[in-house]
């Protein structure tokens, strides 16, 4: 295609800049040069047929002269700078008109491919008035994106043709993990623990330092409830312990191959981004020092230990865009890499997927080490499939078989988490929607049971 006919075609896509007939224009060009046809079958000349027809060509120019000029229409993108993957955004676009006509537009925004494109869209700005429009949008790809483009078309209130303008309005920004779960726990960690809506996994225990007196709620222990501030206050009041605070931390993120694994919504990945980010929320909140560390074949980020809400964003911004790798996750790396740098006992947090960990013989090695100082547990994502397979009634020969093969596998990997847990080395396997929740309350039985 060469360069003309590129030109053309992407003034009609909101590609460039240039005016355009609108399809008001073509409407009646169209029924003026069907209607002239039909009369030159009836004696009409030729001449006076395209003599009309170029009249009413130069007449629609005069509608050019009644549409704002391009300098006298200003822009502003409004946007929040950080956008939480799969939750909805509003963005603003503000256009300023100083002239002395209004005129009708629609637009498209610049938006990466992986967002939400409701496009286009369509309003009215009134002469010498500033107008807001917003539209909903949201992004399925983490990462850091840069807005530069915004496409305007516009025309006068005949609009007969259709004024196009390429506006820069340059933005970064960056698409973060869903803190969904991390905004509840911190909101409300009691009713966070919430697991299947019926079973609690308990904050507190009767050991360590007295916190404070609060609510009594479905699942404490009855024998922590303060009798006295019950019979003050007419209502039932229990006694919070907390472990002592000041513990290590070391949360492992697996970005290796497997992890890529898509789930209902987003992949393995996601959902233990999230997980973890919650995960240092509770350990932040209750005073603990957390590092994470993220690998696949090698170390791809490594972020210190450090305590205070305020390392949380230290953390996000240092793991926002991790990606999955196109590689075998090599643990004896990372092993050997966290046994130089972390040097205090730790908890050891690894999410991972424990199928293919089951296999890493050579891992075993390296844990028996970490173990003699530090406290390991591992955290995976359940293979639903692989669970309703084992489960499912079989009603021919095919199906008895794949449910056979199923029922092998998780006897595997019972049978192998079972060595490992021999050797001290503790995991367990959640499912997605619960990984966080599963995570959290895991994190707290080990705090209040000063296992660590």
């Amino acid at each position: 295609m060469i360069k003309s006919s590129k030109s053309w075609w992407g003034r009609f896509l909101f590609q460039d800049k240039g005016i355009l007939p609108s399809k008001r224009l073509l409407f009646v060009y169209g029924i003026l040069s069907v209607v002239l046809l039909l009369f030159s079958f009836w004696g009409i000349s030729w001449t006076f047929v395209f003599g009309i027809n170029a009249l009413v060509l130069l007449f629609s120019f005069i509608d050019l002269f009644f549409t704002p000029k391009r300098k006298q229409i200003q822009f502003q993108r409004i946007i929040q700078e950080e956008l939480e993957r799969g939750l909805p955004y509003e963005m603003m676009i503000e256009i300023k008109n100083s002239s002395n006509y209004a005129f009708t537009y629609s637009f498209v925004d610049g938006l990466p491919l992986s967002f939400q494109r409701p496009f286009p869209v369509r309003g009215k700005v009134e002469r010498g008035s500033v107008s807001q429009v917003a539209y909903e949008t949201k992004a399925s790809v983490r990462g850091k994106f840069e807005l530069k483009h915004l496409y305007f078309r516009y025309r006068s209130t005949w609009g007969l043709w259709e004024k196009q303008m390429l506006v820069d309005l340059e933005k970064n920004i960056k698409v973060i993990p869903d803190l969904t779960e991390t905004r509840a726990f911190l909101e409300d960690a009691q009713k966070f623990l919430l697991y299947d809506g019926e079973k609690i996994r308990k904050y507190q225990s009767g050991m360590g330092d007295f916190a404070q007196i609060r609510n009594y709620v479905v699942g404490d222990d009855p024998r922590k409830i303060n009798w006295r501030q019950t019979a003050k206050l007419n209502e039932l009041m229990t006694n919070e312990y907390e472990p002592e605070h000041g513990k290590y931390i070391t949360i492992l993120l697996d970005c290796g191959r497997i992890m890529g694994a898509e789930l209902e919504t987003g992949n393995k990945l996601e959902k233990t981004l999230e997980a973890s980010l919650t995960v240092a929320a509770a350990a932040l909140k209750k005073g603990d020092y957390v590092s994470v560390l993220a690998f696949s074949k090698s170390v791809k980020k490594y972020i210190p230990p450090a305590k205070g809400m305020d390392h949380l964003q230290t953390i996000l911004h240092a793991i926002y865009d991790l990606h999955v790798d196109a590689f075998e996750s090599n643990y004896g790396t990372v092993f050997s890499f966290l046994d130089t740098m972390q040097k205090k006992r730790s908890l050891i947090l690894l999410f991972s997927d424990i199928r293919t960990f089951l296999h890493e013989e050579s891992a075993l090695l390296y844990l028996k080490r970490l173990r003699r100082r530090h406290l390991f547990f591992m955290i995976g994502i359940e293979d639903q499939q692989l669970v309703e397979k084992a489960r499912m009634q079989p009603t021919y020969a095919d199906l008895a078989m794949e449910k056979s093969i199923a029922q092998q596998e998780i006897l595997f990997i019972q049978r192998e988490k079972n060595k490992w847990e021999s050797q001290g080395l503790q995991m367990m396997e959640a499912q997605g929607e619960y990984l966080a929740t599963a995570a959290v309350s895991h994190y707290i039985d080990i705090m209040n049971r000063h296992l660590l």
